[in-house]
């Protein structure tokens, strides 16, 4: 592990999902063997936020169910769900276990493991398209559904940690992407000027 690098507390996951998205940019996801090696990274570049009962684009919605169960859980966990029956997408839960709300993970700058990104995303011409996407962002990280309810803070095979690296003070927002409800909330939020963010156009513009 990188000297200054150190894990994100769980104590502040476990705030509203709309305060801790925009916490969460520059923050860096490290994907470790069993060892406890790095073998692949990225910084985080780009997010949503999604609550729960009082947002009609969360899973939860409705209530607990077998597929967003993670959201209920402690903050910190991850939440992985598969999409449009093709692609896995990841989500760091936040507030107090029993109340759901996430923050879905759009977009990062790869920092490490890059053959291994590359092989699992033949598809991608650049480097920079490697993790510019929420699908997108899981190949690179080998993410899939067996890693749902993931302990992001203790930090195996996946963890969240802060490198030193603040988030931006005034970061860009918009509505969020790929949505059909509640499309007027500014909950995705960006590093100005990044390339690695997502092309996505957002629901409400």
């Amino acid at each position: 592990m990188h000297h200054r690098e150190r894990p994100v507390a769980r104590e502040r996951l476990a705030g509203d999902p709309v305060e801790v998205a925009p916490w969460l940019l520059n923050k860096v996801l490290v994907r470790r063997d069993s060892s406890g090696r790095t073998v692949r990274s990225g910084r985080i570049v780009e997010v949503e936020a999604y609550r729960g009962a009082d947002d009609p684009a969360s899973h939860a919605h409705r209530g607990r169910t077998a597929r967003n169960a993670t959201m209920f859980g402690p903050p910190g966990g991850l939440y992985v769900y598969f999409t449009y029956g093709m692609h896995w997408c990841a989500n760091v839960v936040c507030w107090p276990d029993g109340e759901a709300g996430a923050v879905l993970l759009r977009a990062m700058a790869p920092l490490a493991g890059l053959p291994a990104m590359r092989q699992d995303r033949p598809t991608a011409r650049r480097d920079r398209d490697l993790a510019r996407g929420p699908a997108r962002l899981c190949q690179a990280m080998g993410i899939t559904g067996s890693e749902d309810g993931s302990d992001l803070v203790d930090g195996v095979p996946l963890a969240l940690v802060d490198d030193g690296t603040a988030p931006p003070s005034d970061p860009e927002r918009s509505t969020r992407v790929g949505i059909s409800s509640a499309t007027d909330r500014m909950w995705r939020w960006w590093v100005p000027g990044d390339l690695h963010r997502s092309p996505g156009r957002p629901a409400g513009g």
